[in-house]
Formats: structure tokens, sequence, C-alpha cells
């Protein structure tokens, strides 16, 4: 029951990972489920939905069919689907229910993929993980089946981008804007995953150098792209003069040294890799040290020492009590007795304080002087 929260809200689920993951690439995703999740995703959990075209769809599943486990019905209506649609890929993503009643994903994803001859991707996703579990697992997915093995290394220094979505970054333009700072370190961005990029871009990331992974949702597959291609991949945003000016380097050394100061009470709550990366450019440029408390899913080894693992309320709201100065998303006020500086995050607030989310590649100054 400790990650039962009474006060602050939820982080998107792993189904919504999924679906924000494949978002751009001309596939065609369904959530298996009754119905209300496609609404959910939609409204509070996809800003792309009324300005960009995607297949994203929901199975309908009634009591009947879950009881009685009649997949047929849900094979025969994708396979329908996918004739008139003829997506890039299929991806069916898992929600409570076929949790609970045991649905194959990857019989189904075999079955589909065999009579219709697109690709099909089966994710056993249960709505009880956040956004960063799904992301995960669709872009280790696409490193797995959709780089091609067929491709040389660019003649000049080249990189991908992994783990972007609207779900860490929004659409205020920090995916333009991290492409650009690789640009001018004297990168070419070959594919960005997954925002900006098509599917055959993607296609094409085993002849990059490097891989720059800024959220936990990329690690996986750059892990993936490490074991088929050999590339190196190096974690962090680039925010702050200084801290973007060590990631730039790092990307051509291939290792990044993350220094740790003594911890001043200065909290970050959030996605491990982009809290990370802003705890890192605070104490960079005012020498005060920083803690984060990471609520989502993130591999240990990328985070400090001092930083924290907390997945219930009841550990986040003992770790700030004492806090000199608390950064998280606005929804977290209430567990936070002291100064508190808002930094809201679409998949934990979704579009209540859209119009508030910085671009901290860009302004990362401006909101430094809140915390001086």
């Amino acid at each position: 029951m400790k990650q039962t929260s009474r006060i602050i809200s939820t982080y998107s689920a792993d189904t919504f990972g999924v679906c924000s993951a494949l978002f751009e690439l001309g596939g065609m995703t369904i959530m298996h489920d009754a119905s209300g999740c496609n609404s959910t995703y939609t409204t509070h959990d996809e800003p792309r939905w009324y300005d960009m075209d995607s297949m994203v769809y929901i199975s309908a599943l009634s009591e009947m069919e879950a009881v009685m486990g009649d997949d047929e019905k849900l094979i025969n209506d994708i396979v329908t689907a996918a004739e008139e649609l003829r997506p890039k890929f299929i991806a069916i993503a898992g929600t409570p229910i076929p949790a609970m009643t045991g649905f194959d994903f990857d019989a189904v994803a075999r079955i589909i993929e065999a009579r219709t001859g697109i690709p099909t991707m089966g994710f056993e996703t249960t709505g009880m993980h956040t956004y960063i579990s799904g992301a995960s697992m669709a872009l280790a997915e696409l490193a797995r089946r959709f780089v091609r093995a067929d491709v040389e290394k660019t003649e000049i220094p080249s990189v991908n981008i992994l783990g972007l979505t609207p779900l860490d970054f929004s659409v205020n333009g920090t995916d333009r804007a991290i492409a650009d700072f690789l640009r001018k370190s004297g990168w070419q961005v070959l594919s960005s995953w997954a925002m900006g990029s098509t599917l055959e871009d993607i296609a094409q990331a085993g002849a990059a150098h490097v891989n720059l992974v800024v959220s936990a949702a990329g690690i996986e597959a750059a892990k993936v792209l490490e074991r088929r291609f050999g590339t190196p991949y190096i974690v962090g945003v680039p925010c702050g003069q200084a801290w973007s000016e060590r990631i730039a380097d790092a990307l051509k050394a291939g290792d990044c040294e993350i220094p740790e100061l003594e911890d001043t009470g200065i909290v970050i709550i959030g996605e491990g890799v982009t809290s990370l990366s802003l705890a890192q450019a605070i104490e960079l440029e005012t020498g005060r040290g920083t803690r984060v408390i990471c609520p989502t899913e993130c591999d240990r080894s990328i985070l400090r020492k001092k930083d924290l693992l907390c997945h219930s309320e009841e550990e986040i709201e003992t770790h700030v009590k004492n806090a000199r100065l608390v950064i998280a998303d606005p929804l977290y006020r209430p567990l936070c007795p002291g100064p508190f500086l808002e930094l809201p995050s679409e998949a934990f607030s979704g579009r209540i304080y859209r119009a508030n989310i910085p671009n901290l590649v860009t302004d990362f100054e401006k909101f430094i002087c809140e915390v001086l």
C-alpha cells in the first residue's frame, strides 16, 4: 500500500510511455483495454495529439472477452485495421485487465505479424508502472528490430538522441534546443528517439559514433545499440554553460565526470536523468550541493550516492520535510513545508501547468536566478 498516494498525483503510466515513444513513427499502437485509457492519454499525456496525426487506438475489451479469453476478436480487429491503414509497424500495449487475465502479448503479436506481414510488437505493460518503464520497452525494441545492421559509421562525428519524449520535455522547443546544442558542438544528429525523427532516420542509428541519453527511457535502447554496434553512450541533458560544456567534452571522450558536492538542502524531485542534469548544472553554477529524489524507474548506476530512488509518497515526504529548497512539479507542494520552486512536469501534472514548463537548455540562467 506504500505506493498508494493520498495527496500527490501519479506519473503517467507505462502504457502511455509506449504510446508516447512511438507516436511520431508511423505505426499503429493499440491499448488493450475496455475503454477510458485512450481518452486519459490523449487529454492529459499527449500534447501532440491535436497537431499531429498518429494511429493510437483502444481495443474496447469487453468483460465477456476478458473472462473467456477471446483473443481472436482482438487479432481480427487489428488485422482488419492494419490492412486498411498499412502502418509501418503494429504495437500492442497492456493495461491492468489483460495483466490480470494473463494475456500473452508476444504470442498475439507473432500471429498478427504472420497474418499481415507488418512488424508487430507486444509490450507487457500493466498500468502499474510509470511511463519510463513503457517508453524504455518501446525504444529498446526499436533498437533491436528496426535499426539496420548493414550500416557504416558516418565520416563526420554523429550522434543519436535517446529518450526524448514530451512526457519529460513537453513541446516547448527543448527537443530542438538539444539538437541545436549538438550541432553547435560539431555533431551531426542522425536520429532523435522519438521526437522530430522518422522510423527511417532511426533505422540508420547504427552509423552514429555516440549516443546521448536524455532520460531514463533511453538507457535500455543505448545498451542495445552498444551491444549491436559498439556505440558508447553519455547520459545527461545539456543545461547551463558549465554542465553543457562537460557533456560536449564527454561526447568526444566517451565519459562524463559527475562530481559530488556536500548536500546543502536543495532537493530536486523528478525523472532521474533530467533531474540529475539540473542538479549538476546548479552545483557547477552556484557551488551549492543538491540531492535528487527520483520517483520513477531509473538505473541506480547513473545517480550519485547521495541521490534517492523513492517510489512512495510517504518516503518523499520524509526526505523533504527539512529541505532548504525543493524544486519539483507544483503538485508536490502539499508535501513540502519549506521554500518551493515550481518545475512542472508533463508526465506528472499533465496539461495543467504546461505553459509554465521551462526550456532549461536555453533558459537555465533565468531559472537559476530563482535558486540564487
